[in-house]
């Protein structure tokens, strides 16, 4: 048997992050500062240092812009969920998200194929994470 997958641990700046996702909802800073939305959750807006950062809702739409095949584990949580898909995502406000690609098979997938979010609870925790998968599916 496998060993318990790691779940993430919100920190009070992250909070809201999660909670949102919890509600199947892409919560995420914007800030009026620099005109722009930012990822990952912190406490300054990055470039003008502005306490200005606002949580706002997106879709989540966006474009693959990289990823990877994982054909071996990386741990022993792992170990029966091969392969695996990380990827970095680009949202269409802007930012970059690291999360894993889901329903697709490893051919199938492209370098700038639109993805849509896809909603992942863990009842045992009571988190939910982030995946995705291609937009046709």
């Amino acid at each position: 048997m496998a060993e318990p997958m790691p779940i993430p641990e919100p920190t009070p700046v992250s909070q809201p992050f999660w909670d949102g996702l919890a509600a199947h909802r892409i919560l995420i800073q914007y800030s009026p500062s620099s005109g722009r939305y930012v990822f990952y959750p912190r406490t300054l807006a990055p470039g003008t240092l502005a306490d200005d950062l606002q949580w706002r809702e997106i879709d989540g739409a966006a474009t693959l812009y990289t990823y990877t095949v994982g054909r071996r584990p990386t741990g022993p949580p792992w170990a029966d969920a091969l392969p695996q898909l990380p990827a970095v995502v680009q949202w269409d406000v802007g930012p970059r998200f690291s999360t894993e690609l889901v329903d697709v098979e490893p051919a199938d997938v492209r370098i700038g194929m639109r993805v849509t979010p896809v909603f992942c609870d863990l009842p045992d925790s009571g988190m939910t994470l982030l995946r995705y998968r291609p937009a046709d599916t």
